[in-house]
């Protein structure tokens, strides 16, 4: 199993959208979308404070965290990553997009990239995702991709997996 960090953080292309690293340039543009560990950002400096702690975790072998970048335009349009899991050759897979991006493909995208590239490069037994059960978009898109929902829980959250094939 190849965990991060890599000796080139992993840019994966693909027709519609590039999974790319997230530069300083680009937070300002992802406010609304920065989140870590289920707090949200409300300002530029709680933000960037958040990407410095994916930088870090990233570092450490933890987690990989990619910009969803549009192919024509290079803009960021949401997030896409591995957080947790890495080192049980798991991983949990966790996306958002910037709401006027919604409803487009670049969900579907980057997830069959991020999903590629868990099972193919870094050889993960098992992909999880979790979301709220009112979520009908993301329940929709991970039964799409072939996810399988394993539990629900009281506080109305859901989890999906996708097992390696053997």
């Amino acid at each position: 199993m190849k965990l991060p960090p890599y000796k080139n953080f992993p840019t994966i292309a693909g027709d519609k959208i590039t999974l790319r690293e997230i530069t300083a340039s680009d937070i300002v543009d992802l406010i609304e979308i920065s989140f870590y560990d289920g707090v949200q950002a409300t300002t530029l400096e709680q933000a960037v404070a958040m990407n410095t702690k994916i930088i870090n975790d990233y570092n450490d072998g933890n987690s990989i965290h990619w910009g969803i970048a549009d192919n024509t335009t290079n803009k960021i349009v949401g997030t896409c990553g591995y957080y947790r899991g890495l080192d049980k050759g798991e991983g949990e897979l966790g996306c958002i997009l910037l709401a006027q991006f919604r409803g487009q493909g670049y969900m579907t995208s980057a997830m069959l990239l991020a999903i590629d590239f868990g099972l193919n490069t870094v050889l993960l037994k098992r992909i999880w995702a979790k979301t709220n059960q009112e979520n009908k978009s993301a329940i929709k898109l991970l039964e799409r991709l072939s996810f399988t929902k394993i539990s629900e829980f009281d506080d109305d959250s859901v989890d999906y997996e996708l097992k390696r094939s053997i």
